[in-house]
């Protein structure tokens, strides 16, 4: 009996695994949802908008941007792993959704290691501290110097509780040895708008959704997060730079499916977003918001993440950093 039980089990993921190869063979055959789990106007919304336009046009279906925000990206996260394993949901994963979120979380509804297929890294950018354009503050140092003059007083944006530019914040405090009060948002899009309109002191954001205003003179840039200048804005100087040593955040943009997702489909949407990539209008946009574009497979984008796991995991730990 038990013999016939193990042999039916074995007999039916067969059929199962045939189907799905079959239905991989053909994929897509219909809309592609490619979920973005923040509001509109963030990075990983505008690079969703442009990947989706090309691998709409490579494929020969549509790939429709759908925004399910919350929880820091937690809620879309969660709903992509709950979500068929057949190519059809994709999910605009970062930094916040697949590292650190995991790492600050003490109850997580998904496994960010086996949940999820990774697909590939699309790239990297600073996260940026701007300040509106009549701040009293013109460079680092000036903020910092005021801050520790006055714990609390100054306030940060963020897009959401466990996102990149929550956890710049946190290690800024940190290593700079300052009280700065958090405001999370629901994504960078209304966080942006409250910096802009000069309701929190200070925002902290990612490069690409900071450039336009930056360049157009409505926030003033006092410095980038990672160790380096960002390329395009070598003007803006690093917070290491501006007496904070060892300071270095770098927010990333990956893209993954449901784990289980057929690996002919994963390394299909890989290879198509490494040729959309290579565009001339994409490296020109690229360049223009500041984002290092990577292009790294599903193997290697898997190692990548388990690293910056560790790494997060630690910070938190280190800094005894709660959840709001």
């Amino acid at each position: 009996m038990q013999r016939r039980t193990v042999l039916q089990a074995a007999l039916m993921a067969s059929i199962f695994g045939s189907a799905m190869a079959r239905a991989a063979a053909s994929w897509p055959t219909r809309p592609v949802k490619y979920l973005v789990p923040f509001a509109p106007g963030g990075t990983t919304d505008i690079l969703a908008r442009l990947i989706s336009t090309k691998l709409s046009t490579a494929l020969g279906q549509t790939f429709v941007v759908e925004n399910k925000g919350g929880a820091g990206g937690v809620v879309g996260a969660d709903a992509v792993a709950k979500s068929p394993p057949d190519g059809y949901t994709l999910l605009g994963g970062t930094i916040s959704t697949q590292a650190i979120n995991p790492a600050l979380q003490p109850k997580m509804p998904y496994d960010a290691a086996k949940d999820f297929a990774p697909i590939t890294l699309i790239g990297s950018t600073p996260n940026v501290v701007i300040v509106p354009a009549a701040s009293p503050f013109k460079s680092m140092p000036d903020l910092l110097a005021y801050a520790r003059a006055n714990p609390g007083k100054l306030t940060h944006s963020s897009a959401g509780t466990g996102t990149s530019q929550h956890m710049s914040g946190e290690l800024l405090k940190q290593l700079a040895k300052v009280y700065l009060v958090h405001i999370p948002y629901r994504g960078s899009g209304p966080a942006m708008q409250d910096v802009l309109g000069g309701q929190v002191s200070m925002g902290i954001d990612t490069l690409v959704v900071a450039a336009p205003h930056i360049k157009a003179g409505t926030l003033r840039a006092l410095a980038v997060t990672t160790a380096k200048r960002a390329r395009g804005f070598e003007s803006i100087p690093t917070i290491a730079e501006s007496g904070v040593a060892g300071y270095d955040v770098a927010s990333w943009q990956s893209v993954h499916a449901p784990a289980g997702t057929p690996s002919e489909i994963t390394h299909l949407l890989a290879a198509e977003i490494a040729k959309a990539m290579k565009l001339p209008d994409i490296q020109e946009r690229f360049a223009a918001i500041g984002l290092e574009p990577s292009g790294i497979g599903p193997e290697e984008l898997a190692a990548f993440e388990a690293k910056e796991r560790a790494k997060w995991l630690r910070v938190v730990k280190d800094g005894n950093i709660k959840v709001d």
